[in-house]
């Protein structure tokens, strides 16, 4: 590709190499690294966390980001070999059955998890479907950080890595209700936001140019 633009600027100038190179971009995908590549050879569980409006307006929001990118980071071919994952029937089963777990270290909370080597924490900051007081069309938004534990260093109860992601959904103005239905736009946003947390720790292909 690059020997090919490169003789078509000496032919036709570097306009049009710009031009092919740019369209060349749009419909492409770049390699984007893993941002924290500590799983390798080590057991993990992840938890989501949101306040309390967050799981009131959106009900089950934490549970369902929680199993989604727990299966994708089990399930991928790009993560590096991990030692093993807790499911997120069993991670939800010990939040359930310990309601005090936010007020203790977070040492004790992986210990409880069968002692896993990592413990991905994810809080989510924003969950909205549109802008407060806006009803009449949709501006998704889902905001947090990802952070990690590495339950077997030198410092069990403080973070090791630590990311803020945020996705849109639709990205754009002017769709409304009639158009495009809640169900939907949760779904979308969701999807977005467990690409991004689960992008953090494989190597993967994103677009020159991403939606989100």
């Amino acid at each position: 590709m690059l020997l090919s633009l490169a003789g078509l600027c000496s032919v036709a100038g570097c306009s049009a190499v710009g031009f092919m190179a740019e369209s060349y971009r749009k419909d492409s995908t770049k390699e984007v690294k893993a941002a924290y590549t500590g799983l390798e050879g080590k057991s993990f569980a992840v938890v989501v966390t949101a306040d309390r409006m967050i799981e009131a307006d959106h009900p089950g929001i934490t549970d369902r980001l929680a199993g989604k990118i727990t299966e994708r980071l089990a399930n991928t071919q790009n993560l590096p070999k991990a030692s093993g994952f807790v499911p997120t029937k069993e991670v939800l089963r010990y939040l359930y059955d310990n309601p005090a777990w936010p007020a203790r270290p977070l040492s004790e909370l992986s210990k409880g998890l069968g002692g896993v080597d990592r413990l991905i924490y994810i809080q989510i900051t924003e969950y909205r479907l549109n802008d407060p007081g806006n009803a009449y069309e949709w501006d998704g938004v889902a905001s947090g950080t990802v952070a990690v534990i590495e339950c077997d260093g030198p410092a069990p109860d403080e973070f090791a890595f630590e990311q803020s992601i945020g996705v849109p959904f639709p990205g754009k103005r002017g769709l409304s209700p009639e158009q495009i239905s809640a169900a939907q736009v949760t779904s979308a946003l969701s999807l977005r936001f467990i690409d991004r947390a689960s992008w953090l720790f494989y190597n993967h292909q994103e677009p020159y140019y991403p939606e989100y």
